[in-house]
């Protein structure tokens, strides 16, 4: 396996366009059908965005630092950006702390745990962004598929930590990405990670969840959900004018499929709009498959032997909390911690509790 090229990467550009995204074509194609409905749409986002109480009007995201960055080449030709955060104050036995972010996001998904750990400086820190996500490459020609975000997993432990205990915290995308890596890597569970971290996910049925066409999509007829379940083979091309045109639309979506709160924070909104934006119609039609058809229950079996925390927001309309009832039941020895008033992104929209729960899990291993 060759060395990864070790590169000084700036930082995160700024989007070429905000193109509309909620989670995935899904929502975009949602959106379209909307936007006729929505009259107002401007002057009402003017008004959620001018919230004087927002404590996160004056964070910035997607801006944290690190002291290595990679480029990881894959067999498939996708390269993959790796960072990686050293401990300032580092303590023998202290596991690395390994982030896998979820469908249509990137890892500043991770935004306040990593920069609870940097602050702390006693967990050593590697984030990724999956294909085709972030500032990762796309995969030239197929499908993605689940086997292949295991694969890849293996391949950033591989580079950036090839011996040492390891942490795997999943989102989402991510928790299913860990559950593939456990499928075809069930010896790393017990010697290598010592501790499993799942968020707001699912070991399958997805179909029945609304990962790929969200409750709202039942609201908006039958031409949409047509254009949804036929999502490859319109093509990127179309679902992205869809989304384009939809801008507006997007961030009330945004805001009501990723929260749980009444009045979610107005800049947490727009950078997870942000992320989903950055994410092309191309790649999440080439994922849809994937994770339609995701079922890795037995898989969990490798996890059997080692601590596993389990987070999930009690309003995620996205995979609802019974998919991670579900972990836990097959999980017996499992941490069940449910976030009250909380949608699909917990460690954003309630970042201190994920933060606190993240923390005891890490001093308990």
């Amino acid at each position: 396996m060759s060395s990864p090229r070790r590169l000084r990467i700036p930082r995160p550009r700024t989007a070429a366009g905000r193109v509309a995204g909620v989670v995935g074509a899904a929502v975009g194609v949602a959106a379209a059908g909307l936007a006729a409905g929505v009259v107002s749409e401007r002057a009402l986002i003017r008004r959620l965005k001018a919230d004087p109480t927002d404590p996160y009007a004056h964070e910035v995201f997607g801006d944290l630092p690190y002291d290595e960055a990679y480029r990881l080449e894959m067999p498939d030709g996708t390269d993959i950006h790796v960072e990686v955060v050293e401990p300032k104050r580092p303590v023998e036995g202290h596991p690395t702390v390994v982030f896998v972010h979820g469908f249509c996001l990137d890892m500043g998904t991770f935004h306040f745990q990593r920069k609870l750990l940097t602050e702390r400086g006693d967990y050593r820190i590697v984030a990724y962004d999956q294909p085709g996500h972030g500032r990762s490459g796309r995969l030239e020609t197929g499908e993605y598929d689940l086997e292949r975000l295991g694969r890849t997993l293996r391949r950033v432990i591989d580079a950036t930590t090839p011996e040492g205990p390891l942490v795997l915290v999943g989102h989402s995308m991510g928790g299913m990405t860990i559950m593939a890596f456990a499928e075809l890597f069930p010896e790393m569970f017990g010697d290598r990670v010592v501790g499993t971290v799942l968020m707001a996910t699912s070991g399958g049925l997805l179909a029945e969840s609304k990962l790929v066409a969200p409750a709202l999509l039942n609201r908006v007829g039958g031409p949409v959900l047509y254009m949804v379940n036929n999502a490859t083979r319109y093509g990127g091309t179309v679902i992205e004018h869809a989304r384009r045109s939809t801008q507006n639309v997007a961030w009330l979506l945004t805001r009501r499929l990723g929260f749980g709160t009444p009045k979610p924070s107005p800049a947490l909104v727009s950078y997870v709009e942000t992320m989903n934006s950055r994410t092309s119609a191309d790649t999440v039609t080439r994922y849809l498959r994937t994770l339609a058809t995701h079922s890795r229950l037995p898989a969990l079996a490798a996890l059997a032997g080692t601590p596993v925390l389990v987070v999930v927001g009690d309003k995620d309309l996205i995979i609802p909390a019974t998919h991670s009832d579900e972990i836990v039941r097959r999980l017996p020895h499992s941490e069940a911690v449910r976030i009250p008033d909380s949608g699909h992104v917990v460690m954003l929209e309630h970042a201190e509790l994920v933060n606190a729960a993240l923390t005891r899990f890490l001093e308990g291993l």
